[in-house]
């Protein structure tokens, strides 16, 4: 079973970081790609970025370039989003996601087969 579990979000004035959490296992990271969606009030849920299972490709969203570094940790079984120079609109629930099982391609964050809760990031002064 894939189970995925964010933490990490909180409020955070314009201009600063937060650092993103999914906590998953082996099994999940080993078959599956990963990949950090959002969604803000009223809007639909974007891909924000993703990492592919094999040669670990990454995707960004244009709007977060730059700014948002996704990355994952094996031994700890943890995939991480680091957010930097946040803004107002990177106000959102985060989403975890795993896609697959055995996923072989470059993962642009279409979509996700299972999904964590999320944690609520809010960029606000």
């Amino acid at each position: 079973q894939v189970q995925l579990v964010e933490s990490g979000g909180g409020l955070v004035q314009p201009g600063g970081s937060l650092r993103l959490s999914c906590a998953t296992s082996a099994s999940t990271l080993a078959n599956y790609a990963i990949g950090w969606f959002r969604q803000a009030p009223g809007k639909e849920r974007e891909g924000v970025s993703c990492i592919s299972r094999v040669n670990e490709f990454t995707y960004y969203a244009n709007s977060v370039k730059g700014r948002f570094t996704i990355s994952r940790d094996k031994a700890k079984n943890m995939v991480y989003l680091q957010m930097n120079s946040l803004k107002p609109e990177d106000t959102a629930v985060y989403y975890c996601a795993a896609r697959g099982p055995f996923y072989s391609g470059n993962y642009y964050c279409a979509g996700g087969d299972y999904w964590g809760k999320g944690t609520l990031v809010t960029v606000s002064s």
